[in-house]
């Protein structure tokens, strides 16, 4: 339950210290890059400007990362032992997660009840889970003849290079640090430029809950400097990577011009929710709206593409046009807030773009409008758009990024498979329908990494996240996600 009003919030902001410099071998360091000048999309003021990292200040956080993995400090401790410190760093979090909520919506524009209520608990229960399942992961003994012994161990990688997106800053942050660190790795962290502060916090409260010194750095920078820094170091041993397919495959080329290094990319998406024709259509179609809409549309699984058979497709334009016309940006700090600012105003002109080009290109526009919305003098929102197009507009084949829901007609199921199947990507779908033969028969066909029937967004740290297809195949969350982050090593023993 919330006490603190709207004012107050923008009170705390007022007051709130911003960590600014990088954070290597557990200690604040100055960058020798041109410094980052971040601005909040809440209100459009200067933030304070922040380090940034050089080709040489990554490779001092590098060595730091591999000389706190040599010495074992980390890396071969009991995985008991990493695994109450993680548990130990969940609580930090937990009682500074005002803070860090504070933080996330002053650098990015998210909501502060959304940061502190969705956000700051999915990344405390992901330390908790990764801390908690550290020591349950067994390793292999092989069945062989009598007079061997064969053992299959799973050991750290080594260094890990963690580059991470803006829009759930610490909850993607924390799939990948929680099963790199309690595996016993040593982590590079490059948060995304629009979201260090909350990064370099969070770096902080690692080191006070018990994580070791070069255990865990931070290099904030630009992608084209930090980032690819962090690509073709030869001293990187696995590169995750959350963000767009662009660069998510420049890391691909960096891994193979370096030192062929594992790279794990989760590249996007362009959600399909498919709705049969037996489907409750309001409940189908407000869930997807919301879908779109959640989180400012910037997410990678957001329900962008709404298909429904040809008879349903103008009612289903009003429902979802009265989704967006009751779903509308306000202050961020305002604890009613559902949907905040657009973190950028390069993100809101590129969102601008496709509704004018989609327009152009014939789109029925049921509501909204390519301009911007007032909503907190000089901040950047936009309110959501639903439009009635085609498989072929743009808008229904890239990436937008933003509230922007496509609704698209279909024919038949076959058609319908092959427009939700028709993009670059496959991380998400949705799929509604009572028919249980259909949902069984059909999410099969579905090529995505993970798909909802009759829900959206649902799941828990049990299962995996990922796609396939453009949108890469790296896996976050589950056990499944600690693999990416240790080697198979085979010992042959000869007992005779």
């Amino acid at each position: 339950m919330f006490t603190a009003t709207g004012d107050d919030w923008a009170d705390r902001a007022a007051t709130l210290t911003l960590r600014t410099r990088m954070f290597i071998d557990g200690a604040w360091e100055d960058g020798t890059a041109e410094p980052l000048a971040p601005v909040s999309p809440r209100d459009g003021r200067a933030l304070p400007p922040i380090a940034a990292a050089s080709d040489a200040d990554v490779d001092r956080a590098v060595r730091s990362a591999r000389a706190a993995f040599d010495s074992g400090v980390w890396s071969r401790i009991a995985p008991r032992e990493r695994g109450q410190r993680l548990i130990a760093f969940a609580q930090l979090i937990h009682d500074n997660a005002e803070e860090l909520a504070l933080t996330i919506s002053l650098e990015m524009g998210k909501p502060v009840r959304e940061a502190l209520q969705t956000e700051l608990r999915a990344v405390v229960n992901c330390f908790r889970w990764y801390g908690e399942a550290v020591d349950k992961v067994l390793d292999e003994l092989p069945v062989t003849a009598p007079g061997s012994l064969a053992l299959v161990t799973r050991e750290p990688a080594g260094v890990i290079a963690a580059v991470v997106p803006w829009n759930f800053p610490l909850t993607m942050t924390a799939w990948k640090l929680a099963p790199a660190l309690a595996v016993g790795n040593s982590v590079v962290l490059k948060p995304a430029e629009h979201t260090t502060f909350s990064a370099l916090r969070l770096a902080e409260l690692a080191h006070e809950a018990g994580i070791p010194a070069g255990v865990l750095n931070v290099t904030p920078g630009a992608g084209h400097i930090a980032g690819r820094a962090l690509g073709e170091h030869h001293d990187v041993d696995v590169v995750t990577f959350t963000g767009s397919p662009e660069v998510g495959r420049r890391f691909l080329g960096y891994a193979a011009a370096s030192n062929g290094k594992r790279v794990w990319p989760e590249l996007g998406g362009k959600t399909a929710s498919l709705v049969l024709p037996d489907a409750d259509l309001e409940r189908a179609v407000r869930a997807t709206a919301d879908g779109c809409f959640y989180n400012q549309g910037q997410m990678c699984t957001a329900s962008s593409r709404l298909l429904v058979p040809r008879a349903q497709r103008d009612r289903a334009l009003e429902i979802a046009a009265d989704v967006a016309r009751t779903t509308l940006p306000a202050d961020p700090f305002d604890v009613g807030t559902s949907m905040g600012a657009i973190v950028s105003e390069k993100q809101l002109s590129g969102i601008a773009g496709f509704v004018e080009r989609a327009q152009a290109e014939g789109g029925e526009l049921a509501a909204g409008s390519p301009e911007r919305f007032a909503a907190v003098d000089g901040g950047s929102y936009f309110a959501p758009v639903v439009l009635g197009v085609t498989p072929q507009h743009e808008v229904a084949q890239r990436e937008v990024f933003g509230p922007v829901l496509s609704v698209i007609a279909y024919d038949d199921v076959e058609e319908a498979l092959a427009i939700a199947n028709g993009t670059e990507y496959g991380l998400a779908a949705a799929l509604w329908s009572t028919d249980l033969n259909a949902v069984h028969t059909l999410s099969r066909r579905l090529r995505a990494g993970v798909v909802w029937v009759n829900c959206f967004e649902e799941g828990d740290m049990t299962i995996p996240f990922g796609g396939v297809k453009g949108s890469g195949f790296g896996r976050d969350k589950s056990l499944h996600a600690m693999e990416k982050f240790t080697d198979l090593k085979t010992t042959w023993i000869e007992l005779s």
